[in-house]
């Protein structure tokens, strides 16, 4: 069966069988879950993800999922302009400390812009906006702006880069590291509307 999936708003045909879709009245009424981990298997509609800890979870394709790749990059990587996302926790003197960096490929910028909680650590948050000044040792103190505001963010060297670009299924295989953005459908079956997968051991954001 041929079925269509959208990677950051560019439309490509996949080839996939028996594949379940996600109804809109689920996906509004089930709260998103990141579910993050190893790819223990593939068969069919699902995958099965071994977190880090915990028991696997098993994670169907939703009719139109996302697929993004996410490959090693390096701070050299954030130009000013680059589109960026960087999850970070709040610094005493009012900026953020990065915990990783993502850099988006050209075509999915604008995702996710914006500044808001999110649930990689105790009070951390999620930055997704435009790289304006480079300052500081190897440029490691960049400002993103998006839209309403601004953000300081202090990017230590331990902390992960990753280039991100938009892909297909093709990018899903055992053993890959994964980040699938989830809800639960009117069954109960964790749906995937979006997966990041690392490429060559890459460890993916968010």
């Amino acid at each position: 069966m041929t079925r269509r999936i959208i990677t950051a708003g560019t439309l490509c045909l996949g080839l996939l069988s028996s594949l379940t879709a996600l109804s809109p009245a689920a996906l509004a009424d089930s709260a998103v879950v990141r579910v993050r981990g190893t790819i223990e298997s593939i068969e069919g509609d699902h995958v099965t993800i071994k977190p880090r800890i915990g028991q696997a979870v098993s994670v169907k394709f939703a009719d139109a999922m996302r697929v993004a790749a996410a490959s090693k990059a390096e701070i050299g990587d954030i130009k000013p302009d680059s589109y960026i996302g960087t999850a970070a926790t709040p610094q005493a003197d009012g900026t953020l400390k990065a915990l990783e960096v993502a850099v988006f490929a050209p075509s999915m910028r604008g995702t996710g812009d914006g500044h808001y909680p999110w649930d990689l650590e105790k009070e951390s948050t999620m930055t997704n906006g435009a790289v304006g000044a480079l300052a500081g040792t190897s440029g490691r103190t960049i400002t993103v702006t998006y839209k309403g505001g601004e953000k300081t963010i202090s990017v230590p060297e331990d902390v992960p880069i990753v280039a991100l670009n938009p892909s297909d299924t093709s990018v899903i295989k055992v053993g890959a590291r994964v980040v699938a953005i989830t809800k639960a459908d009117a069954a109960g079956a964790i749906v995937a509307d979006r997966m990041i997968v690392g490429e060559n051991g890459t460890v993916p954001p968010m």
